[in-house]
C-alpha cells in the first residue's frame, strides 16, 4: 500500500511529456503541470497555427501564454528528489513508443519486465508477481518482453505453438500435429530448437574463426600498406635529394659557362679597341681637316710655307694586318651545351623505365580467394 502511495506520488509530479519528475514546473490556466523546456518546445511546432493547446486537456490559448515557474511545485519536487523517489524501482517506469508495456496496468502502462508463453502476456514488476509466488504459475514459461507474443500462438486452436512440424518447416501447436499436419515428422518446438542451437553454436565457431583468420589477413595487408608507404617515402625524399644535387650541379655548370663566356667576351672586346686605337682614324681626320684648310688658302707665299710642314705622315697601318674573325663568336658554346641537353634527355629517356616505380599488385583481381595462401 505503501507503494502504491509513493507511485501517486511520482505521477502526481511527472511531466506528461518527457513521463520524467518535473524540471521548472509551470502551471497552464487549465490547471496541468509540464517542465517548462517540455511544453515551450511542444508550443514552438504549434507556432505556424497561432493556437496552442495542451498536451492533457487539449484546452486551446490565444494568444501563446507567457509561462512563470510554479515555485511552490518546484520546492515540492526537490523533496522529493531528496527523499529518492528520483531513483524509483524499474516498474514505476512508464513504458514509451519502443518499450513493450504491462498488459495488465490501466491507464498508463508501465516497462514490461517478463513475457509470459502460457498466458500470452506481457508483466511490469507488481503484476509479474502472482507468477513468482503462486504455485499455478510455476510451470509457465518466462522470457524477455516481446511485442511478437501473439505469433506464438495458434490461430486456429488458440494454443501455444509447442511442437515442429519438420515436413513443413514451420511451428505448431498439439492439436495440429494430430490433425493437419498429421503423418508428418513433428518434434517438440524445444527439441528442434537444441537442434538448432548445436547448428548455430557450429556456424557460430566457424564464423569466428574465419573472422580471426581475416583478422591476420587484414594485418598482414595492413603491414604491407605501411611497407609500401615507407618505401615510397623513401624513394621521394631520395629523388627529392638526387633531383637537389642535379639542379645545384647544373646551376654550377651553368654559372662555369656564364662567367667564361663573359670572361672571354671581356678579352675579345679589349682586343677589337687595341685594334681601333692602332687605326689612328681620328688623327687621319685632323690631318686631313689641315690640309682641306690649306688647299683653300689663296695666298699662295702661305701655302708654300706651311705646305711642306703638312706632308710627313707617320707610317700607316695596313689593314691586312687586322684578323677579323666571324661574326659567331660564341655559337660553339651553344652548339656544345645543345648537344649535352640532347645527351641528357636520351640518358633519361632510357633509363625513366628503370627509375618509374612499378605497380604493386597485392590482391588478384579475377577471383576471390577461398583459402590464406590464395588471399595473401
Amino acid at each position: 500500500m505503501a507503494q502504491r502511495g509513493v507511485q501517486l506520488d511520482r505521477e502526481t509530479f511527472s511531466c506528461s511529456i518527457c513521463l520524467d519528475l518535473l524540471k521548472d514546473p509551470v502551471t497552464t490556466s487549465c490547471g496541468h503541470s509540464y517542465c517548462m523546456k517540455c511544453i515551450k518546445a511542444h508550443w514552438d511546432k504549434e507556432d505556424e497555427k497561432k493556437i496552442h493547446s495542451c498536451p492533457q486537456c487539449r484546452q486551446s490559448f490565444t494568444p501563446r501564454p507567457v509561462l512563470l515557474k510554479n515555485t511552490m511545485l518546484a520546492a515540492l519536487v526537490e523533496e522529493l528528489k531528496k527523499t529518492g523517489l528520483q531513483a524509483a524501482p524499474a516498474d514505476l517506469c512508464y513504458a514509451g513508443a519502443e518499450d513493450v508495456g504491462c498488459d495488465f496496468c490501466t491507464g498508463r502502462k508501465r516497462k514490461a519486465l517478463e513475457s509470459c508463453l502460457q498466458c500470452v502476456a506481457s508483466y511490469c514488476e507488481s503484476h509479474l508477481q502472482p507468477h513468482y509466488e503462486s504455485p499455478a504459475f510455476k510451470k509457465h514459461k518466462l522470457m524477455e518482453p516481446s511485442k511478437k507474443l501473439l505469433e506464438s500462438m495458434c490461430s486456429r486452436h488458440e494454443e501455444v505453438k509447442k511442437m515442429f512440424c519438420r515436413t513443413d518447416q514451420q511451428c505448431i501447436c498439439y492439436l495440429c500435429s494430430v490433425d493437419e499436419h498429421k503423418g508428418h515428422d513433428t518434434v517438440l518446438a524445444a527439441a528442434e530448437r537444441t537442434e538448432r542451437q548445436r547448428e548455430l553454436e557450429g556456424s557460430r565457431q566457424n564464423i569466428q574463426q574465419r573472422i580471426q583468420d581475416r583478422e591476420k589477413e587484414v594485418k598482414l595487408l595492413q603491414q604491407e600498406v605501411q611497407a609500401i608507404n615507407g618505401s615510397a617515402d623513401k624513394a621521394v625524399e631520395d629523388s627529392e635529394k638526387t633531383f637537389t644535387e642535379l639542379i645545384r650541379l647544373m646551376e654550377k655548370r651553368s654559372s662555369d659557362v656564364k662567367q667564361e663566356v663573359r670572361s672571354q667576351q671581356e678579352t675579345e672586346v679589349s682586343r677589337v679597341k687595341e685594334l681601333q686605337e692602332k687605326l689612328e682614324i681620328r688623327e687621319l681626320k685632323r690631318r686631313d681637316a689641315e690640309l682641306k684648310l690649306l688647299s683653300h688658302t689663296e695666298d699662295h707665299t702661305q701655302f708654300l710655307l706651311n705646305y711642306p710642314s703638312l706632308l710627313p705622315l707617320s707610317e700607316a697601318t695596313h689593314s691586312s694586318s687586322i684578323n677579323i674573325r666571324p661574326l659567331s663568336y660564341f655559337e660553339d658554346v651553344t652548339a656544345a651545351l645543345s648537344a649535352v641537353r640532347d645527351k641528357l634527355q636520351d640518358v633519361l629517356r632510357e633509363e625513366w623505365t628503370n627509375v618509374s616505380p612499378t605497380e604493386v599488385d597485392v590482391l588478384p583481381s579475377a577471383a576471390e580467394p577461398t583459402t590464406r595462401a590464395g588471399f595473401l
